[in-house]
């Protein structure tokens, strides 16, 4: 049952403990209220504190004002906190000149946030599942991601979002909507094939399944779990590495002994160039192959006062038998 592989996930992950507050970001189609209705009825197993909706509406399908209907009547009628904001996509992407893809998942996050921030959330459930990581896997594929982008979507995310419907598929969560007469919306959107993940998602994995294998989503969903194991126990060692060669640090700069980071194989000493730069930044987006190799090659040629900009914010500085990695501010 749907239920028990929940319940499985969140206990396996360690999703939830006793005494969380969850905020559920809840669209409206078939996969948030697969998760809304699921944690409602183990709210008392799991010990939950409470459970708080967001709903955020792009303002960009005419349908959208019945999802959010829709959302705030099943709320009401459980007797669960609902907030709802109403944020103009499209033209956020315009002034922010990204794309409205882009727009709307800043504009998701931000709002969540904000919600736990207000209600005291300490976990955010968000409902990827099983196929969406799958699709995941081979949109970083297709794009040359290295191994870690093979792992896919993970089960948690900075011990605050959780996705507890990530085992399961969504023929699953379809029946599950059916058999509880749950009545969700659905994005029509989704078979725009003018987007990635949309053309994977109704095109390629199909043509898979009828061609080579009928299993693929099982398969590949096998594949970035083993993979994300193999990341976890690579990042331990990492963080292991990166104490015995760190000297100094603080929210600007970042220290480490030149030797001792000289000795590491190029392997360890890419991934902590990465932990490094996420450390500072928060995320080591921008980052490359070819930041990576020109940093190494700078500290193996052991020459001191001598640097390179991986990009505008960032500088690696060779010195006095150290490494600094340091906020660059003009």
């Amino acid at each position: 049952m749907l239920e028990n592989k929940i319940l499985e996930t969140i206990k396996k992950y360690n999703l939830i403990t006793s005494g969380d507050t969850i905020l559920v970001a809840v669209s409206g189609g078939p996969d948030s209220m697969c998760l809304l209705d699921n944690l409602l009825k183990l709210k008392d197993v799991l010990e939950v504190k409470e459970i708080v909706v967001a709903h955020l509406n792009h303002m960009i399908r005419q349908e959208a004002k019945e999802e959010t209907e829709y959302v705030e009547e099943y709320c009401n009628k459980n007797n669960i906190r609902c907030f709802v904001k109403y944020e103009d996509i499209i033209k956020e992407a315009k002034e922010q000149k990204i794309g409205t893809e882009e727009a709307g998942r800043k504009a998701r996050y931000d709002f969540f946030e904000q919600i736990a921030s207000k209600t005291n959330a300490n976990k955010i459930a968000i409902a990827h599942n099983k196929n969406d990581n799958v699709e995941t896997v081979f949109m970083h594929m297709l794009r040359g991601s290295g191994i870690s982008g093979l792992t896919g979507i993970k089960p948690y995310r900075e011990g605050k979002y959780i996705r507890p419907l990530i085992k399961c598929s969504r023929d699953e969560i379809e029946e599950y909507c059916t058999k509880e007469k749950l009545n969700p919306k659905y994005d029509k959107t989704n078979n725009d094939n003018t987007y990635t993940r949309n053309r994977i998602r109704n095109e390629l994995i199909p043509y898979i399944k009828k061609e080579f294998n009928p299993n693929i989503i099982e398969t590949i969903d096998r594949l970035s779990e083993l993979i994300l194991d193999e990341e976890n126990y690579m990042q331990e060692i990492t963080v292991e590495n990166y104490n015995l060669i760190l000297e100094n640090e603080n929210k600007d700069e970042i220290v480490f002994n030149l030797k001792k980071f000289n000795l590491l194989k190029d392997i360890i000493k890419s991934r902590i160039i990465l932990y490094t730069v996420k450390r500072l930044f928060g995320t080591s987006k921008g980052i490359e192959k070819i930041h990576i190799d020109d940093i190494i090659k700078l500290c193996g040629n052991n020459i001191g006062n001598k640097y390179t900009m991986p990009n505008k914010n960032l500088k690696v500085l060779v010195q006095n038998k150290k490494i600094y990695f340091y906020k660059y501010l003009k």
